[in-house]
């Protein structure tokens, strides 16, 4: 995709985080197409995060492509329960089946009535799949550029989320990681979709991924966990976003309700 200069800034599309007091500090949320790392340690709710911004577009009609590498189906699906979504509001279509995934996609195109989440579990394909070896790192990197292009093609797709990037380079076992990172970014951006990655992270930001994901990423959210007298609470923060101007202060998140809140300043939001 070549991307079209606009005549004005309001020309930007825009993918919401859906994160009370966040989004007006993004002008409005994520350039549609841009490749950003949501990145984070352990329990700062990376995953949870974007699946917000899935169910929040599918609410408003649109598709998004949810691929995990190694959190089983059923595990997601019981979190994002718990948490509280109300999935009548969406449809949800998992596969599990490389066999089954035309008809699965095919679903899709009969559910006009609503926004749509596709879950694709990796981790149940990969004990399935037979012809499909381990030790060849370029097979389950084209399964995955296989199954985002063929929902793209089929149905459309608004908003991709992978899970993870470090599960990813477990799997491909990568010879040369920053040059096949570079053709993964640009066939993400030739499909023309918003894509959120998920990277692991320290939580002092002193770095973003493990190879050159944070340079050749269009945009960086981190995510932290920091100490508050005997607590510990979540923050937030914007380290980069290209053509968006933003506040790249500490923000306190907290989940409530079934909604994500930030609060300015990184101020804890019980004071």
């Amino acid at each position: 995709m070549v991307e079209q200069i606009v005549s004005s800034p309001d020309e930007i599309r825009r993918v919401r985080t859906y994160i009370e007091g966040f989004d007006e500090h993004l002008q409005g949320g994520i350039p549609h197409g841009h490749i950003s790392l949501i990145a984070g340690s352990a329990g700062t709710m990376k995953s949870s995060v974007c699946f917000n911004i899935l169910y929040g577009e599918a609410v408003n009609g649109r598709i998004g492509l949810y691929l995990s590498l190694e959190q089983s189906h059923q595990s997601i699906l019981n979190h994002i329960i718990n948490m509280g979504y109300n999935l009548n509001l969406v449809n949800i279509v998992v596969i599990k089946d490389l066999a089954d995934f035309q008809q699965d996609v095919a679903k899709v195109k009969n559910s006009h009535d609503k926004g749509t989440i596709i879950i694709v579990d990796i981790g149940v394909i990969r004990k399935e799949v037979k012809d499909v070896k381990i030790d060849e790192n370029r097979s389950w990197l084209n399964v995955i550029k296989n199954v985002v292009k063929t929902v793209k093609d089929t149905v459309g797709l608004d908003v991709f989320t992978l899970d993870s990037m470090s599960a990813l380079y477990v799997l491909s076992r990568f010879k040369n990681p920053r040059i096949e990172l570079f053709y993964i970014f640009e066939f993400l951006r030739d499909a023309d979709v918003t894509s959120l990655l998920i990277s692991e992270a320290p939580s002092d930001g002193s770095r973003y991924g493990e190879f050159d994901e944070d340079f050749l990423s269009d945009g960086i959210i981190h995510l932290r966990l920091a100490a508050f007298r005997r607590r510990i609470v979540r923050e937030i923060s914007v380290v980069k976003m290209r053509t968006t101007k933003t506040n790249n202060d500490l923000f306190s998140l907290e989940f409530e309700g079934g909604r994500f809140k930030a609060m300015y300043g990184g101020q804890n939001p019980l004071l």
